[in-house]
């Protein structure tokens, strides 16, 4: 890749490290940037997986303080997105791309459906969170069993594609997880980066020679500024407002997808 590639790879992964941090499917960024340049789909894939855990940690990290109260949800969706990141590692290691990239707009409408109509649900099944500084009722077992497994799906979407898992985790929280938007995002920031490093790692062990190194490092730090910069201004945003950038971002990614 030339220098001017690798300058505009760096300000796409600014972009998805600030989207990530946001809502998820910063993806949609690099992943076009690096196939644009000439880089082969499942390289880029591999390269892009590896590049934006960086700006995972950065995100997260910016969001640690609306993940206090968590860990009754996390330590179930942890182990569901870990081993649900692997098999979607497998999957992408041993199944033609077109399989999975022809559900890939598919899930992400139903994401965003869900995202839209979060408010009603939620007052339909009479579990509305309470109050900004309140922590949500603990879940049932039927509603921890659906949240584990839906993070499951989820994780091997993101070991497959990663693009739009941080919208589809969302969609899903916003569900089953009576909780504030705000704290939502910061798990969803947790468990994207938990499927980014397994994917990372399993790939760089396995398939080490098909990664371009090049672009993964460079999407690396400016992911790692652009995690920074979500974070501080997306955790100010009010849920309403939230929502609405998913939506759009995410509208935005389906175009790009199905262009």
């Amino acid at each position: 890749m030339t220098t001017w590639e690798l300058l505009a790879v760096l300000l796409a992964g600014v972009g998805a490290g600030a989207i990530n941090a946001v809502v998820g499917s910063g993806t949609l960024i690099t992943f076009p940037t690096l196939v644009a340049f000439g880089v082969p789909p499942v390289t880029a894939t591999m390269s892009n997986a590896v590049g934006l855990v960086a700006g995972g940690v950065s995100g997260t990290w910016g969001y640690r303080r609306e993940l206090e109260g968590q860990w009754s949800q996390l330590r179930w969706q942890i182990p569901a997105s870990f081993t649900g990141a692997i098999l979607g590692c497998w999957l992408l290691l041993h199944l033609p791309e077109t399989v999975f990239e022809s559900v890939v707009p598919v899930l992400l409408v139903a994401a965003l459906i869900l995202v839209v109509a979060q408010p009603w649900i939620q007052k339909w099944v009479g579990r509305r969170s309470v109050g900004p500084a309140d922590h949500p009722a603990p879940l049932s077992g039927p509603r921890i069993a659906t949240m584990a497994i839906a993070t499951f799906a989820v994780g091997v979407y993101g070991g497959y594609f990663t693009a739009a898992q941080g919208i589809l985790l969302m969609g899903v929280l916003g569900v089953v997880v009576p909780d504030h938007l705000q704290r939502m995002n910061a798990a969803k920031n947790l468990l994207s980066l938990v499927v980014n490093i397994v994917a990372g790692v399993v790939y760089s062990l396995v398939a080490f020679d098909r990664i371009n190194w090049a672009a993964a490092a460079v999407i690396a730090i400016g992911s790692l500024i652009g995690g920074f910069i979500g974070a501080r201004y997306g955790r100010r945003l009010s849920p309403p407002v939230l929502r609405g950038v998913i939506v759009v971002v995410g509208l935005v990614g389906l175009w790009r997808l199905l262009a």
